[in-house]
């Protein structure tokens, strides 16, 4: 991942370098979590207690109130997948633990959804045999590779992300820490799993043919960019939200991740729901129901989509 500085017509490679200590990657993202996985911070080096002996590095809470563990390691290493399915198992265990840490830092009122757990490894890099190990595992795990420059520039990558239909299956001679995590993480998945087509009964033909031009829009500004369907809603992400579809019997609300500043000249379909409650993220709303609407919104989705750092 070479970085160049453009200085007149010449590009001029930039250095890299690292942290001197893993607590300065750590706090870094602890500080910018909002900005990098739009997620609130929970809790730094979260203890396990002493059965467990272990600490999280950090506990978030996802935009849409999913858990989220982080873990971290300046140099390549195995044990940073190890640990990161270790937690995942205890955290399906522990609950209660992580709500009350939730209540005592984001307040009483936030009820945490636990049909998705969010977790994410963030390291320099990743070796294959590891990429091999949560494949198999099937654990819904995040492997995001950084990069630190010498001009303060941070540069931070998805390199793998098991799909959340992915399917855990028969393994022999592995760590039982990870063969039970990832048992633990194909259950969660097989209660808790919604699929696209869900989102499709009900609806008028015109409708569902609108949710079909969306969906084959927004995946197609980026491989990157997963859907992830909801109970209520279908969620477009790269690192966080990009927008969210909800899907109605004849219209389509899309909340797009922008602000009311954003919106140069808003469409007849816009509306401001930064201080509304609604299903999905994003706090400009769009409601359309035809595929002339949605082409005078795409604009703005690409916006988000670039605002974002797609």
């Amino acid at each position: 991942m070479p970085l160049f500085e453009i200085s007149g017509s010449n590009l001029i490679p930039v250095e890299h370098t690292n942290f001197s200590i893993e607590k300065e990657l750590q706090s870094l993202i602890e500080k910018n979590l909002a900005t990098v996985f739009n997620c609130r911070f929970v809790a730094s080096e979260f203890s396990t207690g002493a059965l467990h002996a272990g600490r999280i590095d950090s506990l978030a809470l996802s935009e849409d109130d999913n858990p989220v563990i982080i873990e971290y390691k300046k140099v390549e290493s195995s044990e940073l997948i190890n640990q990161s399915l270790f937690y995942l198992h205890w955290i399906q265990d522990h609950k209660g633990d992580f709500e009350i840490a939730v209540q005592r830092t984001l307040g009483n009122n936030i009820k945490v959804d636990w049909s998705d757990i969010r977790v994410i490894c963030i390291a320099p890099n990743y070796k294959k045999y590891d990429l091999h190990a949560v494949q198999v595992m099937g654990a819904n795990i995040e492997l995001w590779k950084y990069r630190l420059f010498r001009n303060s520039s941070l540069y931070l990558e998805e390199v793998f992300q098991v799909a959340k239909s992915s399917v855990s299956i028969q393994v022999n001679d592995k760590n039982p820490v990870m063969v039970e995590a990832g048992k633990k993480a194909a259950q969660v998945r097989a209660t808790a799993t919604y699929v696209f087509e869900e989102h499709l009964e009900g609806k008028q033909k015109a409708i569902q043919s609108l949710i079909h031009n969306i969906r084959e829009y927004i995946l197609g500004l980026d491989p990157a960019i997963e859907e992830i369907p909801k109970k209520f809603y279908v969620a477009y992400k790269i690192s966080q939200n990009i927008v969210c579809m909800w899907a109605q019997s004849n219209h389509v609300k899309l909340f797009v991740k922008l602000k009311a500043s954003d919106i140069k000249t808003p469409p007849k379909s816009y509306r401001d729901v930064t201080n509304i409650g609604h299903y999905g993220t994003g706090d400009s709303e769009f409601t359309i129901s035809s595929d002339s609407e949605f082409e005078e919104i795409k604009s703005y989705i690409e916006l988000a989509y670039n605002k974002i750092g797609g």
